[in-house]
Formats: C-alpha cells, sequence, structure tokens
C-alpha cells in the first residue's frame, strides 16, 4: 500500500499525459500498481492498525527515540504519561503498538550451558504433582517427584513420595546412588528447607548437618544455587516438564506403588532410551561411559541413627513419623526408645532390641508384625458359648413349702 503523497503523484502525472509505463518509471512503482490506483481515483487511504499507529505517533518519533535511546527500558505508560500533555491524542495501545516497531532491539543473552566432567555432578530437586488415586477417587492428593539427574549423560532418576521429610530426603538419595551403582563428587541443590538451612552476611551456607553425613558416607558434597539463579539446576528442571507432558499427564494409578512401577518402565523405556539434543547422545549409552567414572558405593549401607522415645499406646503400638509400629506384647515399660534409620525403625527396651520395621511412606499407616501378638492361652480364653449346667428339677409343692419356710422363720425373727 502507498500513502496519499504517492496517489496524488500519480493522478497529476496522468494528468500531464504521461503513460501507465511512464508513471511507473518516474515513480519506481510497478505497472500494476500504477493502474490500480488510477482505477480507484483519489480516496482516503485505509490504514491497517500498524499503520494507523505509525501515522499517529510518528509526530512524537523524536521525541520518543531520544528517551528510548537514553533509556531503553522505559516503559510504554511511562512514555504515554510523557508525550499526553505534549498533545498526543491516541490510545494507549496505538503507542504500544508503535513502540514495538520503534524501541532500540536488546541484544538477547544467551544462557550459558554449564557442562560437567563424567561423574562430577548431579542436580536434586523436588516437584509437586496432584494426582487422584483410583483406590481413594474422592481424596486428590498431592505426591512429590524426587528427581536426581547425572549432569554429565543427563542420566534420570527418581520417585514419587508422599512427603518433603528429611526421612524421605535422606531415603531417596540413597536409592538413587544405589540404582546409578556410584556417586558423584558434588551434588547440586536449589534451596529447599531439607538441604539449605541458611546462609550468614558472608555467603556461607549451612546445611542439614544430616544430609551432609549422608553425602560423606558416599564421597559427595553439597552444593546450593545461587540464590534467584534456579536456571543453574536447568538439567533436573526441564525434566519434570517432560516428565509431566509425556508420563504423567492424562494417565490414571491406582496408588503410589502403581505410579512409581510404570514410572520406572517410563524411565528405563524412554526417558533415558531417547537421543539427547544437547549430548547429541542417547542417555543410557551415554551414562555407561560414565558410569565408570562415578565414586564406587561404599562397603557399608549408611545407617545413621535418629534417636527419639516414644509412649507405647494402649494397643501395643508406637508413632513414628505419622505412622504407627507394633511392639511386642511382652514388652514392659511404657515408653521405649526408638531408633529412626533411613529405611528401617527400630525399637529398643531397656538397650535390648525387640522390634524391628521397614520404614513406611506417608501418614496414617499401620504395621503389626504377628509374631508381636502372643497367643492368648486356652485358659484365660473366655467362653462365648458356654456349656449347659444340668439344673436338677423338683415339683412345685417343694418351692411352695420352701417360701412358708421363709415366711416363718422371717416372721418369728422380727422384734
Amino acid at each position: 500500500m502507498i500513502g496519499v503523497r504517492e496517489t496524488v503523484l500519480i493522478h497529476e502525472l496522468k494528468r500531464l499525459g504521461l503513460g501507465v509505463s511512464a508513471i511507473a518509471r518516474q515513480t519506481g512503482l510497478d505497472r500494476k500498481t500504477v493502474r490500480r490506483y488510477l482505477a480507484r481515483g483519489i480516496e482516503a487511504p485505509r490504514y491497517s492498525p500498524r499503520e494507523e499507529s505509525e501515522r499517529i505517533a510518528e509526530r512524537f518519533r523524536t521525541y520518543l527515540l531520544g528517551r528510548l535511546e537514553a533509556y531503553p527500558g522505559l516503559s510504554a505508560r511511562r512514555l504515554h504519561r510523557e508525550i499526553t500533555p505534549m498533545g498526543y491524542e491516541g490510545a494507549y495501545s496505538t503507542l504500544t503498538e508503535y513502540l514495538r516497531l520503534v524501541r532500540p532491539q536488546v541484544p538477547k543473552v544467551f544462557e550459558r550451558c554449564f557442562e560437567t566432567a563424567p561423574g562430577e555432578q548431579a542436580q536434586v530437586d523436588f516437584a509437586e504433582f496432584p494426582v487422584t488415586f483410583l483406590t481413594e477417587p474422592q481424596a486428590p492428593r498431592k505426591v512429590w517427584l524426587f528427581s536426581m539427574v547425572l549432569g554429565h549423560s543427563r542420566w534420570l532418576w527418581g520417585r514419587f513420595c508422599p512427603n518433603q521429610t528429611l526421612e524421605t530426603v535422606l531415603r531417596c538419595h540413597i536409592a538413587a546412588f544405589e540404582a546409578m551403582g556410584g556417586s558423584c563428587t558434588e551434588i547440586l541443590y536449589d534451596r529447599m528447607k531439607t538441604a539449605v538451612l541458611g546462609e550468614d552476611p558472608t555467603g556461607v551456607i549451612t546445611y542439614n548437618p544430616s544430609l551432609v553425613a549422608l553425602l560423606d558416607h558416599y564421597g559427595s558434597a553439597p552444593r546450593a544455587c545461587q540464590p534467584y539463579r534456579a536456571k543453574t539446576k536447568g538439567k533436573v528442571e526441564r525434566p519434570f516438564r517432560y516428565i509431566r507432558q509425556d508420563f504423567f499427564l492424562g494417565q490414571s494409578f491406582r496408588d503410589l506403588d502403581e505410579l512409581n512401577a510404570r514410572f520406572d518402565d517410563w524411565l528405563r523405556s524412554i526417558a533415558n532410551a531417547w537421543h539427547h539434543a544437547t549430548t547429541g547422545r542417547i542417555v543410557a549409552e551415554h551414562f555407561a561411559d560414565e558410569r565408570p567414572h562415578l565414586r564406587a558405593l561404599p562397603a557399608h549401607p549408611y545407617d545413621a541413627v535418629l534417636t527419639v522415645e516414644r509412649h507405647v499406646s494402649r494397643e501395643g503400638m508406637v508413632s513414628i513419623g505419622g505412622n504407627l509400629y507394633s511392639v511386642p506384647d511382652t514388652a514392659r515399660r511404657r515408653i521405649l526408645e526408638i531408633q529412626n534409620h533411613p529405611t528401617e525403625v527400630r525399637i529398643f527396651e531397656e538397650g535390648a532390641m525387640i522390634a524391628r520395621h521397614p520404614v513406611l511412606d506417608g501418614r496414617n499407616q499401620r504395621r503389626v508384625d504377628p509374631a508381636h501378638r502372643k497367643a492368648v492361652p486356652a485358659a484365660r480364653q473366655i467362653r462365648t458359648s458356654p456349656e449347659r449346667t444340668n439344673v436338677a428339677r423338683r415339683p412345685l409343692a417343694f418351692y411352695e413349702a420352701v417360701g412358708r419356710r421363709l415366711v416363718t422363720t422371717g416372721t418369728g425373727d422380727r422384734p
């Protein structure tokens, strides 16, 4: 589309006797364009929204460009407030459209991809997933996905958990290290509370001592992301979106166990079997090359202890982490010592272990060891169907005689 000036010029040249080809040479326009505008006659041009914004705001171009050159970050609303007293009568949306055309382009800052050497780093984080299990259709709930990604090969391991407690975090680390067959030099964390307790004014970070102890056992050390720089951990956060879109959405799961079982299958057959766009390699094959660089697993499993005391309920149960565990009927003390290990609960009475249970996931669950409930001896059992006792049958006259005797005796005893 040409402007009013060019349209008038075409018709003026035609009035002077020039033909279409001559007008095209004079104006630099195509002959078809010249014919079209000659056929239309002189009329007010119709502007598209962008041309309208250019036309209305064009007379403020010098001022706007000067302001944007000095302060490229000035908002459209700020500039709208500035030029309105200067006579600008257009709409705010018109100005924003115009500013998109004239605002200096800010050079795009490309994100640096931090590549790590084999066995050097793994990244850990949690992501929240809302779910309604088929066994609890009326009880939507949240589960959290613990994810660990090897920085070099992008090998991914994860587990859906009912919570983000310290005990859960420790168990997931142990399971991840066992699954990968080793550990890394350092583990990178976001500022989640179970990893980072705080930071002093000099920037020294205080890590959770229980997590530090576990990592030290496996030859690793914690490292926290810089504040407000979550992109440092992009290798683990990008898979969360991939997991939602490729595995989680549109699926139904019977319970948490089925969710994790199907997720394990997806990790093996899909996530770690695909060709990674950044590394250019199949993840599982790349991991096979990285695995020899991992730190070897320790000879003995991690067995740190969190010791607490708990009261024994009337049902012979103790409460640990929101779940109930049985103690033997032979326990005499009402307060017992509990050793909470990463994967096991051990119960002690006067220094002797009297019970051990695998740690239950989630809350409000019960575990009763049948061996803790001794059978009630037959002599102490309450009969629910006692045998019938034979009662001697006597004639009615006998009971009448007994009654008269009692009355006579009772009367004779009165004062």
